[in-house]
Order: structure tokens, then sequence, then C-alpha cells
């Protein structure tokens, strides 16, 4: 009980902070981008790019929205006010569903017809 209340109040201290969580490295790394790479093709020093990173500062909206363009993704699969899942957890689970659903369905005993 206590870990609970513990873990909704991290989350309300979280959501009320200036934290903001984001996938750059991520991304970068699947386009197999630098630091440089990216900071030359938005105009900004490749320093900005790891301060981002490591969430040392925020993003002004305009950055936030060149970097949308650029990786044509919306703004919400770059940056989010919660942790991100794992994107192998995310499409685990995305495959695991509508197996789990299938053996549900499976393991319920079969009614009778009237």
């Amino acid at each position: 009980m206590l870990l609970g209340k513990y873990i909704a109040n991290q989350q309300y201290i979280d959501a009320m902070s200036n934290i903001l969580y984001n996938r750059i490295a991520v991304l970068r790394a699947e386009r197999n981008l630098s630091r440089q790479d990216l900071a030359d093709a938005l105009g900004i020093n490749y320093q900005t790019i790891g301060f981002l990173e490591r969430g040392d500062y925020n993003p002004s909206l305009t950055l936030a929205l060149d970097l949308s363009a650029y990786f044509n993704l919306p703004i919400e699969a770059i940056f989010s006010r919660q942790p991100f899942q794992p994107l192998s957890q995310q499409v685990y689970s995305r495959w695991q569903l509508p197996a789990l659903r299938t053996r549900q369905k499976l393991q319920q005993p079969a009614t009778p017809r009237a």
C-alpha cells in the first residue's frame, strides 16, 4: 500500500515538474545520425542536442516543431511528460494482446446452446 502511494505521488511530482522526456537519441540512432548531423539539419548547435537528450534543457516550441517535422512524427511521439515505455515493450504488448485474447477464448468453457 505504501509503495502505491509513493508511485502515485511520484507521478504527480513528475507531472507538476518541468521534466520533459524525449526519444531524440533513439530517433537519431534509428537514422544513424550524429548529434552534429541533426544539429546541422536544424540549424542549431550540436551541444543543444546533447542537452535535450539528457533532459538538461527543454526545447522551445519552435525547436519541438522543427524536430517533429524533421523526424516526420507528431510531437507526442518525441516528447512526453511521462517516461516513455521502451519501444520493444510497446511492440511486444501489441503483438501479445491478440494472442492473449485468443488463448482466453479457447480456455473459456463452452456455453450450452438452448
